[in-house]
């Protein structure tokens, strides 16, 4: 786990500018859970579930969910929103878990992204592993598209139309991000064994102002 990370996401969820309590859910969510149900999917792992934005209405739905997240703000801050939770709540990166324990479902919203081009494969390769047979995997992570908004360097650029930056300025100061092609990402999931059941598309976003540009994310749900 990345001390770097886990102290940026914990400044950003101590001062607020993260995932305020009102802030509604994705729309993804509606789709992981219908998929779930069809499935018969009653349980798993959400991989970076943040103050719980996402993880409070998936869980309030029925899913007993595991939430796991490098910042030890953010699962505070889940704890008090949701003490009901709290047994199922870990800091920590995915080597926080149980050696070898793979789950029905397992959720990584906006989180594989986080790191070059070598160490974001290596990361979903992870994940992945922890998806047991039949079971389901929803993803969604920066796109290609994307207007990258704060001041930053590409570090990395790959024929299929992927890169990596490296902010110098903002909140993620420091940090390096990568922004996937549709085809890297959906031929490295299938090289693990699994098969689309909501095929890749993209969700757009427009900034506010719109001279911002857009913020571009793949969302797609897998089955082992």
């Amino acid at each position: 786990m990345s001390t770097d990370a886990a102290g940026s996401w914990d400044n950003e969820y101590a001062t607020g500018t993260r995932y305020v309590a009102d802030e509604p859910p994705v729309g993804f969510v509606a789709e992981i859970l219908a998929l779930a149900k069809a499935h018969g999917v009653e349980s798993g792992m959400y991989l970076g579930c943040g103050n719980g934005r996402n993880f409070i209405p998936l869980s309030d739905a029925g899913l007993e969910l595991v939430g796991l997240d490098i910042s030890a703000t953010a699962i505070e801050q889940l704890t008090e929103r949701a003490p009901r939770y709290a047994g199922r709540l870990v800091v920590g990166d995915l080597t926080a878990l149980p050696d070898g324990q793979r789950y029905p479902l397992v959720i990584a919203l906006q989180v594989i992204q986080h790191g070059n081009r070598e160490q974001v494969h290596g990361l979903l390769a992870d994940t992945l592993a922890r998806v047991d047979d039949g079971g389901l995997f929803a993803i969604r992570v920066n796109a290609v598209g994307t207007d990258v908004r704060h001041t930053h360097e590409v570090i990395e650029r790959d024929p299929d139309g992927s890169f990596s930056v490296r902010y110098t300025a903002g909140p993620k100061a420091g940090l390096t991000v990568h922004f996937w092609a549709a085809a890297e990402l959906d031929a490295a999931i299938r090289a693990a064994g699994l098969v689309p059941v909501a095929r890749l598309r993209p969700e757009s976003t427009w900034r506010e102002p719109a001279e911002a540009g857009q913020w571009l994310q793949w969302e797609g749900v897998y089955r082992r």
